[in-house]
């Protein structure tokens, strides 16, 4: 899918994670764009961005929701939605895991989506050994 109206606010946003491959944090986008655009704005913007499957969203460790460009990845099936995340307890940063998570089936229960995080320490936070 892709977004009908191309707005300015829609492009500093779409601009935001084009410079940034980690998934941003809706507090960091709020902050960072209140001069330009109200907090309404910003949140109507990331849902037309995720209902057009331009962006995805997942809940941190602290309960934030946390945006991130789609995968898009020919070798990986079409549902790369259900893929684990990756946060740095150190830095804070968070990533895309591009692995897909299979979906069980469960009898009497329709699962929709697979959330998955990761919390441990990124490649600039490991400890460097001698």
């Amino acid at each position: 899918m892709s977004i009908k109206r191309r707005t300015k606010s829609v492009e500093l946003i779409l601009n935001e994670f084009d410079k940034n491959e980690d998934a941003i944090s809706i507090v960091h986008l709020v902050n960072k764009f209140k001069q330009r655009m109200n907090k309404t704005t910003v949140y109507r913007i990331l849902d037309r961005l995720e209902s057009s499957e331009v962006l995805h969203s997942f809940i941190d460790k602290d309960g934030l929701k946390r945006y991130a460009k789609a995968i898009k990845d020919s070798s990986l099936s079409k549902n790369m939605n259900q893929h684990p995340h990756f946060i740095c307890e150190d830095c804070g940063i968070s990533t895309c895991v591009p692995i897909e998570i299979l979906v069980p089936s469960v009898k009497n229960f329709t699962v929709k989506r697979v959330e998955h995080l990761l919390i441990g320490q990124c490649k600039d936070c490991l400890p460097q050994r001698a």
